[in-house]
């Protein structure tokens, strides 16, 4: 970034694009905390189970990522079936992140648009652009979250309560975009302009993104955090101990209802039975003004019962195994998401400012801006 402003948290990016347009490269996160290993993606194929997989995750690094696999199938074969096939394939790829089918239908109207002839370069500098606004948007949703953490931090300060408490949950950092992270953003910026704060990590099963990836995520950065079991939050919250949350999300609605990760309904109902604010970093591509009812309409992806019932870490010689966690015979489910009400949601940190969670607000932020 230029102008002065602050530079993101970290010097990779969880995707980038290799010289020459014939691949991108990926941090394959499911190697994260113990292993930091990248990942080289050449074709669709490949891009689909890395969003299937979970190489990659988080609703902007998803659209991202497709936006990129749309591009790579320009280079491979560029004709009209050819690339709604792949359109199709990577639209399967996950459901419920509704950045995916925003980015295959901005990368749609390009490829549409032009003879096969011409697809692979216009995909492919759509795919970057795309990658770049990511950057920019999470920046701003930093920059327009900072206000709120300084003036909650000053107000802990001045009855001498120390650092200002943060919670979060799942993983919504730069490992969940192409940099800065959207609800880590605001978190970032008050450390770096010297806000004394402390963050309280989800580790959020039943893939511990919080465990795994928000903690490597905030040690890189210096930033002090501690990881707590799923169920501690409303605790904290009932002893003053959580000064405010503030969590991502994979879909918002016309009205303000927000899908984010598993049990994000769960810290939004402690918070408004303890009087602690709950905001959600969203970024506008995450808002689906086709959608009213998020309970009703919103799909919630079912994901393999063998997350819930093994579990992936390090032992004492260093190496990473699974082990299984439940008795032989018992069924799991393994809803992916929830949605929290808009009721619940004090307001929404977007690039363009902070917003109510009103049906009005939202079709409002999503007017052209003037010039």
């Amino acid at each position: 970034m230029t102008g002065g402003e602050l530079e993101p948290p970290h010097r990779l990016r969880p995707i980038r694009a290799l010289p020459g347009g014939e691949a991108v490269e990926i941090i394959d996160q499911r190697r994260l905390p113990h292993e930091l290993r990248l990942a080289r993606l050449d074709g669709v194929e490949a891009v689909v189970t890395a969003i299937r997989d979970m190489w990659v995750r988080g609703a902007p690094l998803i659209g991202a990522t497709a936006a990129f696999g749309v591009a790579l199938q320009a280079r491979a074969d560029a004709g009209d079936a050819a690339m709604a096939a792949a359109t199709d394939r990577l639209q399967a790829s996950r459901p419920t992140a509704v950045n995916l089918a925003w980015a295959l239908q901005r990368m749609a109207r390009v490829w549409a648009a032009l003879a096969p002839a011409d697809r692979a370069a216009a995909t492919w500098a759509e795919a970057e652009a795309i990658a770049r606004e990511d950057l920019a948007v999470n920046a701003a949703i930093g920059r327009n979250g900072l206000p709120i953490l300084q003036a909650l931090a000053a107000r802990r300060a001045a009855v001498g309560g120390g650092a200002l408490q943060v919670l979060t949950h799942c993983n919504a950092g730069w490992l969940a975009t192409v940099g800065w992270g959207t609800a880590t953003a605001p978190i970032y910026q008050a450390h770096a302009a010297g806000v004394p704060l402390h963050v309280w990590v989800d580790e959020t099963r039943p893939r511990n993104q919080g465990a795994s990836l928000t903690a490597w995520e905030l040690g890189q950065a210096g930033v002090p955090h501690t990881v707590v079991a799923d169920n501690a939050g409303g605790h904290l919250m009932q002893h003053r101990q959580v000064d405010l949350v503030i969590v991502g999300c994979d879909r918002v609605t016309a009205r303000g209802d927000v899908c984010n990760k598993i049990g994000t309904y769960l810290k939004a109902l402690a918070a408004r039975d303890n009087g602690v604010p709950f905001y959600v970093a969203m970024p506008t591509s995450t808002l689906d003004l086709s959608l009213a009812d998020g309970l009703a309409e919103i799909p919630i992806e079912e994901r393999s019962a063998r997350e819930v019932t093994h579990v992936s870490g390090r032992d004492a010689s260093g190496s990473v195994l699974e082990v299984q966690l439940t008795p032989d015979g018992s069924a799991a489910a393994n809803p992916a998401f929830d949605v929290t009400p808009a009721r619940l949601v004090t307001g929404l940190i977007t690039e363009r400012g902070l917003v109510p969670a009103q049906e009005a607000a939202l079709r409002r932020l999503m007017e052209p801006m003037p010039r």
